[in-house]
């Protein structure tokens, strides 16, 4: 189409009261990636051969992992959700956002700390792991409460379908359909709560509450993910052929999957193995429908020029997660039990999410007033993080193959032979490599948001 180089697909922050929400939710992001890259250290050491054992907190690591996986999965991406949904939202109201924030801030200080005031008895359940502490609790319950605070807010004052729909207001409305998600994961994880029968308790009881949710929120993330991918396309000069209205369709469709989830909840009880298939059957076909969108971004890479400037980064930023995005889907399919190709798979996934989230991180810290990211670094950080999760995810399958099992450290993970302990070996690179490039991620934030622009 000849005209589509016409359509702007920016994402503006608007006014100098949504520009300052915008900035506190991408601080809260940034911190707890701090956080959760501390743990992560703890982490990679206390599974990688022969360091291992000279190490001697192996007995920290299910608690570290519960945190990390807690400040880097949940909190990280919600706060960059709720930054991404200010940004589509049409009214300012100030109070209400510093509600909101404070409770989330709040209840983040709080899972921050509890490792280090006695919290304790971690239950390594998927997707919201726990540390059965009250202070954990209340953490999760403030955190939560802020979200939801700054979901509702978002639906209430959500831009409007008009007959003559831009790029970005596209964008904007693909926004407004990823905060739709996130409440419909909300009420799924209620709608667990109150099927769960009251006997019932510790790692199963919150396996099966956090189960369907942590199915929905999935499409959330990735669909804010596929709006990142199409700003970072366009902004670093690649020719997005899609008009809006075909955009926004395809946003559209990338979320249909999920209207099967009261249907889901209605055809299995909450406590059967036919509960835990659908909602796996759910995420493996129904996340097919990101190809669309997906493979027409990819398809703008190929008629691109090689980019300058800001383009560098950004541009690297979506090529690194549109790449771990497709291994962490591809493997997916290799799931055969409950081996480690199952971190192997959420890992490329889930890190493919992150990294867009940090290409969205460099496209908005100048336009939020902050200084020029050093232009090397940034471009250089998102193969280093993406091409260390690369190495780790390959090394947690190569290893999954030989049957070494998920969640585990030290002896426990029952290294026997060469092919699984290089499995692993490989892994620890990978790992640190990919915590080298999460702290680079971090020095860039921080160079650009030490210097303000003048107005």
């Amino acid at each position: 189409m000849s005209d589509t180089q016409s359509h702007s697909y920016a994402l503006p922050v608007g006014s100098e009261a949504n520009r300052r929400t915008v900035t506190a939710w991408l601080t809260l992001g940034l911190v707890s990636l701090v956080a959760a890259g501390i743990f992560s250290i703890l982490l990679v050491l206390a599974r990688t051969p022969i360091v291992q054992g000279l190490i001697p907190f192996l007995d920290f690591f299910h608690i570290a992992l519960v945190v990390h996986v807690t400040l880097s999965v949940l909190i990280w991406l919600l706060a960059i959700s709720a930054a991404s949904w200010s940004l589509s939202t049409t009214n300012d109201r100030p109070t209400w956002d510093r509600l909101s924030f404070w409770l989330a801030a709040l209840g983040t200080a709080t899972i921050i700390i509890c490792p280090f005031v006695g919290a304790g008895d971690p239950l390594m359940n998927n997707y919201v792991p726990i540390l059965q502490h009250p202070l954990f609790y209340g953490g999760l319950v403030l955190f939560i409460a802020g979200i939801v605070s700054h979901l509702v807010r978002a639906l209430i004052y959500r831009p409007k379908i008009s007959e003559k729909l831009s790029g970005t207001t596209a964008l904007q409305l693909g926004i407004t359909v990823s905060a739709m998600l996130t409440a419909l994961a909300i009420l799924a994880v209620i709608a667990s709560w109150r099927g769960l029968p009251n006997e019932m308790e510790g790692r199963i009881y919150f396996e099966f509450l956090f189960w369907g949710g942590g199915h929905v929120i999935q499409f959330s993330y990735t669909l804010l993910m596929m709006i990142v991918w199409v700003v970072l396309a366009t902004a670093s000069g690649c020719r997005f052929e899609l008009t809006p209205r075909l955009t926004l369709v395809f946003l559209i469709f990338l979320a249909l999957p999920v209207i099967t989830v009261p249907f889901l909840y209605l055809a299995h009880d909450i406590t059967t193995a036919g509960h835990r298939i659908a909602f796996t059957e759910l995420m493996k076909y129904g996340g097919l429908s990101c190809l669309p969108l997906g493979l027409a971004v990819a398809a703008s890479l190929w008629r691109a020029e090689k980019p300058q400037g800001e383009r560098r980064y950004l541009r690297a930023a979506l090529i690194s997660s549109l790449g771990l995005f497709a291994v962490g889907g591809i493997m997916g399919f290799m799931i055969a039990g409950l081996d480690i190709v199952i971190p192997a798979h959420y890992h490329g996934a889930t890190v493919g999410v992150t990294i867009a989230f940090m290409g969205l991180t460099y496209y908005l810290l100048p336009r939020l007033g902050f200084g020029d990211l050093p232009e090397r670094m940034a471009t250089w950080q998102p193969y280093l993080y993406g091409g260390g999760q690369l190495i780790h995810i390959i090394g947690l399958a190569w290893s999954g193959g030989y049957g070494v099992q998920r969640k585990t450290a030290g002896a426990a993970q029952g290294l026997e032979g060469l092919g699984q302990t290089m499995g692993m070996g490989l892994m620890g690179l990978g790992g640190l490599i990919s915590v080298i490039g999460g702290l680079l991620f971090l020095i860039v934030a921080y160079k650009s948001m030490r210097k303000r622009r003048s107005s």
